[in-house]
């Protein structure tokens, strides 16, 4: 079992999953225990140990930059946070992102927030409220970037994996407008998307070239989410006109950047069923790792790894069986592990975070089974 105990090893690690290498071994970590955690702890967790300990995870072997947002814009400053409505049992928040959001009151977490109205409106709305949030040169957006810059250059001296995160142009606009207005946004204003994607790419140039000072990227990691369980949520014409253009854009901005031209890898981050859009996504931006692959929404690693041995594949692992028990987790290991272990360039991760009803001794049981592999 090669087990990696330093970042460095932990880094190189990474290095022979994108590479592809055959048996070279699967990383030891997971996609994110933020929703279970605290009910974990309640039932029992010990927390005299850390979740690396418990878990035998590996050290992190990637360096993530920020400053470009995730499932939000990177709204500097960010909207205040007050109440707008107060409900009696729940009431209507204005969040950080500027969206009117419907929580029970005392709960931020643990369930599925209802967005009930977006920033973005009409072109006043962009330009008087949320495009100022945006602009790239302000003094305290610089000097985080900076900082961040600082500090990757020091994990990079390490033998990190240097990745920039950026928050994907429709997951962007969703963000903005919501997901049923942009829909009808891309008919009837079409050069308001144009101005906010300008606004993107433009924040994001910046961003990427004061981290790029510091260090070279490793991979480019977009957060784009732009699928649903029955494939994608806008068509392939709408991609073609109002994301790639962009996209193509700020990744030949970055490769000018890179030192000797030297390559990086593309990550597209969506939940849903994606297969109908990865051939997109390779052909016109040159994707070529792929995250998290839903199970429920008729995903298959197995399959997908099949049809594209040249991918780099991250999840697949259904969290309905994680919360099934060990018997059902046997089989789903015993039918991923060792085809995925054979052909290489997988990391062994849930399709999502792990929901609150997984036991922490299932998931115990899990990460076991993928210690056999790594």
């Amino acid at each position: 079992m090669s087990f990696a105990t330093t970042p460095r090893e932990a880094a190189e690690k990474v290095r022979r999953t994108y590479r592809r290498i055959p048996g070279s071994g699967f990383i030891q970590r997971d996609f994110g225990l933020w929703m279970c955690l605290d009910q974990w702890v309640r039932d029992g967790l010990p927390r005299d140990r850390s979740e690396e300990e418990l878990f035998h995870y590996e050290p992190v072997g990637k360096w993530n930059l920020s400053g470009l947002g995730w499932t939000e814009a990177a709204f500097l400053p960010e909207f205040p946070e007050t109440v707008l409505r107060d409900l009696g049992e729940t009431e209507i928040v204005q969040d950080n992102a500027g969206r009117g959001v419907l929580y029970f009151k005392g709960r931020r977490q643990g369930f599925m927030p209802e967005y009930v109205s977006h920033p973005v409106t009409d072109m006043r709305s962009w330009n008087e409220a949320v495009k100022p949030r945006l602009q790239p040169d302000t003094p305290e957006r610089v000097a985080r970037c900076r900082t961040e810059g600082e500090a990757a250059r020091e994990a990079r001296q390490q033998g990190l994996f240097i990745c920039q995160r950026v928050i994907g142009g429709y997951m962007y606009l969703r963000s903005l407008i919501g997901p049923e207005a942009l829909l009808y946004t891309f008919y009837d204003a079409p050069e308001l998307i144009h101005d906010c994607m300008r606004t993107w790419l433009e924040l994001a140039d910046a961003v990427t070239a004061l981290h790029q000072q510091y260090v070279p990227f490793d991979e480019v990691f977009f957060g784009e989410d732009i699928c649903y369980n029955h494939g994608p949520l806008i068509s392939p014409d709408m991609m073609r006109e109002f994301l790639f253009p962009y996209y193509q854009e700020l990744l030949s901005r970055i490769r000018g950047r890179q030192p000797e031209q030297r390559e990086f890898y593309i990550q597209l981050d969506t939940d849903g069923r994606c297969e109908s859009v990865m051939d997109l996504y390779i052909e016109e931006i040159g994707c070529n790792v792929f995250s998290p692959f839903e199970v429920a929404a008729g995903s298959d690693v197995v399959a997908i790894g099949r049809a594209y041995p040249e991918l780099v594949l991250t999840g697949g692992f259904d969290k309905r069986i994680l919360a099934a028990g060990p018997a059902a987790i046997d089989r789903e290991v015993d039918r991923i592990f060792p085809v995925m272990f054979a052909r290489g360039g997988y990391w062994p991760t849930c399709d999502h975070g792990i929901p609150a009803e997984v036991k922490w001794q299932d998931y115990l049981h899990f990460r076991k089974r993928c210690l056999e592999f790594a």
